[in-house]
């Protein structure tokens, strides 16, 4: 046979042997590598033999291929095992991922070489606490008769040293598993999960991952403290549950507690993880919906460089609030004191979140007081009864089997099992039965009982869910194979009371309800901080009643402490944002004219209605006073008084020529006409009163009527008394009869015509448009001036206007007569009557017009008294003075004797 065919022949056989191991592998990965190991190598004999020792090759090759045929699969997990640091055999298996290390090594990889494993540093207690409370539970549960009868529990505990990446990693070995499996050759290569649910992590960050790797296997994953709002979203962690409220309701409650006790100006302090990130992302949108600003908000992680830390101190020291509130896990607040500690930065108040607000060891560590009068949020205090003995009671394997045991017993007694070469002569060797009662360190102190009691509720919660699964009654449905996604449901739904009377179930989103305790660091007189219940926060509650502080007196020996931007503006004031800066920081400007606030930290002043006007403090509106010009005042009672006077001196006139009518003097001149005059003339003086008092419909409508138709009385009998002294001496003439048309008769005609006329335009004007009472808000800003509205100015002023016409002519006529002979001339002192009344009102109309309120009713009142006494005084007086004085002249010879003289 030639090469060349002998070649293509053994090729053909080699090729059939690995297609045979391929056929029966249900690993196609494996079953490739080695078909390509199996050519390489087969090919390589070939070319080094001769025909017979390469069919003896070829025999050889399909033996294997035929023998690989019988032989059963096995399925290899990748990568290197992961083992439980403690574990337990059962019935059904719980996992549980919790950090007993806080730190690791950090190392560098240079990707030349496989990374080595975490090196997990700095043990950690509450991991430890937190395991503890875990077996807790599961001894209760595999003791009782009760809860999943004839079932044990059993469990496999991993070490994520607060490593996201650990978590993961771990949390994929508690699902896959570590052993090497065999299956039958048709079967795929997969098994159930290893646990049926996952207690842990402690922190929101690992969660998330881990929660996000596992979610898809519907294996659960209940937390005992991991709060992130965001973990609510059951998109994305679908299997996750957590026996902790969610920082939702956290955050919402440090904004009210913050704004309960008036601080609107604060800085915030966050971890930089999801924790920090979104709890105090919720808080900042509750404190901008409550008025609350936030000066600065930094994030800090236990990582940062020293540089980072000094700049978050140089923040907090050039910063004028005095309030922190902080999302903060103890790790990072350690770090965050311990630097301020360096700066004796001291007087801030803290508000805190769960996370370390109710932890001793934090207050332990603060031994320069910075934290003193801290107050923030708590889980509500739990009693689990037998737990603390049950932790306190925990002894270790005395072999180093167990090494992460072997290394917690060492640094909690400060011991060592097996001495080494390194250990130091001090160091007292471990006997394994140290009694832990008498031991004061992190690990004995039982604060966080509350959290513990949320590990003991989620173990709880996994052991009823399987016992409704199960169906157990006396005895459980071992048939049934339990599964992650079937107990994920029936962990949905569960619904139980513990032991001490305590509710647990999860809503739809897998959190519990939320209550919270509200929690004051009160130092004592030993520099010993005692934490302090001081209220309750229920978020089911309605939103009013939600946050209740219960023993206030316990809260600040002295005051309130004060953190805000600006003071608050009193009442009086209202707010004015500076420009640029946060809705915090205002100035207080106080409310103008007219307007008020009555409240503190008004936006806007109120202006008062139109009757109404601001104090002198601008906090209430007080009634205006209403003006208007009244008998009690001293300018009402002087012009009451003087028109009182007017009316009486007019009667004593009247009275005098009454008593003399039959006198020439009184008779000279048409005593009718006198007597009519001094008539009208006292209602002239009487109209005035009704011009003072409170104005009302009735006597507005009668204060101008009046006192245009008795002033229209007034001049008409002086016209027709200055008339009759024109037609006296017209009819002096020879072949004048002037006397005959203007008689006593013709004189009463007149008058009556005279005032006839302003009696129509006075009817005209109240028909029309009367004059009607009037508030008068625009004179004065803080008075209501009561006043007479003329209702038609053209009627006022045709009654005005007419009053001038007939005055005017009277005057003219007067003026004309003034020089006629007569040792008597009454047109005189008409005249010089008519020149006041004029120039009284002729005056009167600026005064009238550019008088403000009351004092435009005074200038009327004075103008219609003056116009009164000058009639009154320059007709009137003169006559009663010959009559009283001068009773020898008042003769008619004396009348008619200049006249005789002339005319002769």
């Amino acid at each position: 046979m030639s090469t060349e065919k002998k070649h293509d022949c053994c090729f053909i056989f080699i090729f059939y042997a690995a297609l045979k191991c391929i056929s029966i592998s249900p690993g196609f990965f494996s079953r490739y590598v080695k078909l390509h190991m199996m050519l390489l190598c087969g090919l390589a004999l070939l070319d080094s033999m001769s025909w017979p020792e390469e069919g003896w090759v070829l025999l050889q090759l399909l033996l294997v291929a035929s023998f690989s045929q019988a032989e059963e699969s096995v399925c290899w997990r990748r990568g290197d095992p992961e083992n439980p640091q403690l574990s337990k055999d059962g019935d059904i298996m719980l996992g549980g991922i919790f950090s007993f290390h806080r730190e690791w090594k950090n190392t560098q990889d240079t990707y030349m070489h496989k990374p080595l494993p975490l090196q997990c540093t700095s043990l950690h207690f509450r991991g430890f606490q937190y395991v503890q409370a875990m077996f807790f539970a599961i001894e209760e549960i595999n003791n009782s008769t009760d809860l999943l009868p004839g079932i044990t529990l059993g469990y496999k505990i991993y070490d994520a040293c607060a490593s996201i990446a650990r978590g993961v990693r771990v949390a994929l070995a508690l699902a896959n598993g570590n052993e090497v499996v065999s299956v039958p050759s048709e079967a795929p290569c997969t098994r159930p999960a290893q646990v049926q649910a996952i207690m842990g992590e402690t922190f929101s960050s690992p969660c998330m991952a881990i929660a996000t790797v596992i979610g898809p296997f519907h294996i659960p994953l209940i937390s005992h403290s991991a709060t992130c709002a965001c973990l609510s979203d059951k998109t994305k962690y679908p299997s996750f549950l957590r026996t902790i409220p969610s920082d939702y309701y956290q955050s919402r409650a440090l904004a009210q507690l913050v704004k309960h006790f008036g601080w609107t100006w604060v800085g915030a302090i966050r971890t930089n993880d999801d924790y920090g990130n979104n709890g105090m992302a919720t808080f900042t949108e509750t404190a901008q919906e409550l008025g609350i600003c936030l000066e600065y908000s930094v994030s800090v992680f236990r990582t940062d460089p020293p540089v980072k830390i000094q700049q978050i101190i140089d923040i907090i020291k050039a910063s004028t609030s005095k309030v922190i509130v902080t999302f903060l896990t103890p790790t990072e607040l350690y770090v965050i004191i311990n630097k301020l500690a360096q700066h004796n930065l001291t007087g801030y108040q803290w508000v805190g979140s769960e996370a370390w607000i109710f932890d001793s060891e934090i207050a332990a560590m603060d031994t320069h007081h910075i934290l003193d009068g801290a107050i923030g949020l708590s889980i509500p205090k739990a009693h689990v009864s037998g737990m603390t003995e049950f932790m306190l009671n925990m002894k270790p394997l005395k072999s180093s089997s167990n090494e992460l045991f072997t290394e917690f017993w060492e640094t909690l007694f400060s011991c060592k099992f097996k001495q080494s070469k390194s250990s130091t002569g001090n160091q007292s060797k471990c006997t394994g039965d140290e009694d832990l009662t008498g031991v004061q360190n992190s690990f004995t102190d039982m604060s966080l009982m509350p959290i513990f009691y949320n590990v003991y509720k989620g173990v709880y919660a996994v052991a009823h869910a399987l016992h409704s699964m199960l169906n157990c009654n006396k005895t459980c449905n071992r048939k049934v194979q339990p599964d992650p996604f079937t107990i994920l449901q029936h962990l949905r739904r569960t619904e139980f009371q513990t032991k001490e009377g305590d509710e647990v179930y999860f809503n739809e989103y897998g959190d519990p309800s939320a209550k919270y305790e509200i929690i004051y660091w009160q130092p004592t007189e030993n520099s010993i901080v005692d934490f302090v219940t001081v209220g309750l926060y229920d978020a089911s509650l309605p939103a009013d009643k939600q946050l209740n502080l219960q023993n206030k007196s316990l809260i600040w020996d002295s005051q309130v402490p004060v953190s805000v931007c600006s003071e608050k503006c009193p009442p009086g004031t209202r707010k004015v944002l500076q420009k640029g800066k946060p809705i915090c920081c205002y100035d207080c400007l106080r409310c103008a004219e007219g307007e008020i606030s009555n409240i503190t930290d008004s936006i806007t002043c109120m202006r008062c209605d139109p009757e109404f006007w601001s104090n002198e403090r601008r906090d209430a509106c007080v009634k205006k006073e209403a003006e208007f010009l009244s008998y009690e005042e001293i300018m009402g009672a002087l012009l009451t008084a003087a028109s009182l006077f007017g009316t009486c001196l007019t009667a004593v006139v009247a009275f005098i020529f009454f008593r003399y009518r039959q006198t020439p003097i009184v008779r000279a001149n048409n005593s009718e006409l006198s007597f009519l005059l001094l008539f009208s003339l006292s209602l002239c003086f009487l109209c005035s009163l009704t011009f003072i008092g409170r104005p009302s419909e009735w006597s507005c409508m009668l204060r101008h009527t009046a006192f245009g138709i008795t002033f229209v009385l007034c001049i008409s009998c002086v016209l027709g008394k200055t008339i009759v002294v024109l037609m006296a001496f017209r009819a002096t003439l020879p072949g004048s009869n002037w006397m005959k048309w203007f008689g006593p008769v013709q004189q009463k005609l007149s008058v009556l015509g005279f005032t006839l006329i302003q009696v129509i335009i006075c009817i005209l004007w109240l028909s029309i448009s009367p004059p009607f009472p009037f508030k008068n808000f625009k004179e004065f800003k803080d008075k209501i001036i009561l006043e007479c509205a003329l209702g038609s100015p053209v009627g006022f002023w045709a009654v005005l206007g007419y009053i001038g016409l007939l005055a005017m002519l009277c005057f003219i006529l007067a003026f004309l007569a003034r020089k006629l002979p007569d040792n008597f001339n009454e047109a005189k002192f008409i005249t010089f009557s008519m020149l006041i009344f004029c120039a009284v009102w002729i005056t009167f109309i600026p005064a009238y017009v550019s008088s403000p309120g009351k004092f435009s009713v005074a200038v009327e009142i004075f103008a219609i008294l003056a116009s009164s006494f000058g009639l009154l005084i320059c007709i009137f007086i003169p006559k009663c003075y010959i009559i009283l004085l001068k009773p020898e002249k008042n003769t008619k010879k004396n009348m008619m004797g200049k006249g005789a003289q002339k005319s002769s």
